[in-house]
């Protein structure tokens, strides 16, 4: 993301696209970077990937999760040039209400889906603890009411019950990650009917390898994942099935297996039915932003022809899915078939 040649990174993707069609995944929400070339080359058939709902750049404040220049690069000069992600689409630096307008409409503007702020603090970035609340009430109000004037709806990164709090106050539809929220944030969060976009980041072989102060502050995540999962099924707020394989080493191959071990809180019909129905109706909360004609992740008349005929019944022994290429016999994607073994 912040050295190679950006047309390296996108031949890449295309690649990763294909391995993740194959791997039964038909749609995806892409929660930021530069990925509208992408989803108009698969779109067009050019490659072979899942349908995509871009994001754009991951909107951040200055020193934000999304802040990914080096410490000689600031101060930065009012006429200074863009940082390089902010250059290629990965971020977009915005400070102030204005600010993030624009940079909100902007990505609306190049075909974004939702739109995606930094509200806290992350594990990957440099300069932000976990438990620092980014943007303020007012900033976020301006993407949402940007957002919703597009007919669509503003997701955010956040851990913490502060960061998590104000951004529900300023009406965004979903938090991405939220495992360190309290009790009181999770009523919050079910009373507002938000989405919680949880992942299973648990300490074990599917975890992203971090070193030195972001180790510490992935196992402080690890740390709150069990209990996030408990506040979700107790106060029955919709949970949507997240990855965050940003900068995976293996480009996604855990895909399947990240998915399989939700059974830890979930039963392997209710993982499925995370995955597909809610999924589906996450994706369809970006409203006329949605360019289908039909459902996702639901299997009635008029819905979108996307399937996966497994050998086996996922349903009792949900360790089938993490091994699509022996049994996920058939691929349906738009009623197009992309793999028959049969």
């Amino acid at each position: 993301m912040l050295h190679p040649d950006i047309a390296y990174i996108h031949l890449l993707a295309g690649v990763v696209g294909d391995a993740t069609l194959m791997r039964g995944f038909t749609s995806v929400r892409d929660m930021g970077g530069p990925s509208f070339g992408l989803c108009r080359a698969i779109e067009e058939g050019l490659v072979k990937g899942p349908r995509i709902f871009p994001s754009g750049a991951m909107i951040s404040q200055t020193g934000g999760h999304g802040d990914f220049r080096l410490p000689h690069e600031v101060p930065s000069a009012s006429n200074a040039p863009l940082s390089y992600p902010d250059r290629v689409g990965v971020t977009a630096i915005a400070d102030g209400s204005d600010a993030v307008l624009k940079r909100t409409r902007e990505q609306l503007m190049l075909g974004a889906t939702q739109i995606k702020l930094m509200a806290g603090g992350g594990v990957s970035s440099m300069y932000d603890p976990l438990d620092v609340t980014q943007y303020t009430l007012d900033e976020l109000r301006a993407a949402v009411m940007a957002a919703e004037n597009w007919g669509t709806y503003v997701a955010v990164h956040a851990y913490t019950s502060r960061a998590v709090s104000m951004a529900l106050e300023a009406g965004v539809r979903s938090i991405e990650h939220g495992q360190l929220v309290d009790e009181d944030t999770v009523k919050l969060m079910a009373r507002k009917e938000a989405w919680w976009s949880l992942q299973p980041f648990i300490d074990n072989e599917l975890s992203n390898p971090k070193t030195g102060p972001s180790r510490l502050k992935q196992q402080m995540v690890q740390q709150g994942t069990d209990r996030a999962f408990a506040l979700a099924k107790k106060h029955k707020v919709k949970v949507a099935f997240g990855t965050d394989m940003l900068g995976a080493d293996n480009l996604g191959d855990n895909q399947n297996a990240l998915l399989v071990s939700m059974q830890r809180w979930y039963s392997p019909g209710e993982v499925l039915q995370i995955a597909t129905g809610n999924n589906g109706a996450l994706i369809a909360l970006a409203g006329p932003r949605y360019p289908l004609a039909g459902p996702l992740g639901v299997l009635v008349e008029g819905a979108v022809a996307d399937m996966l005929l497994v050998e086996g019944d996922p349903t009792t022994d949900l360790s089938l899915i993490a091994d699509p290429e022996q049994n996920f016999r058939l691929i349906v994607k738009g009623g197009r078939i992309y793999k028959n073994s049969l």
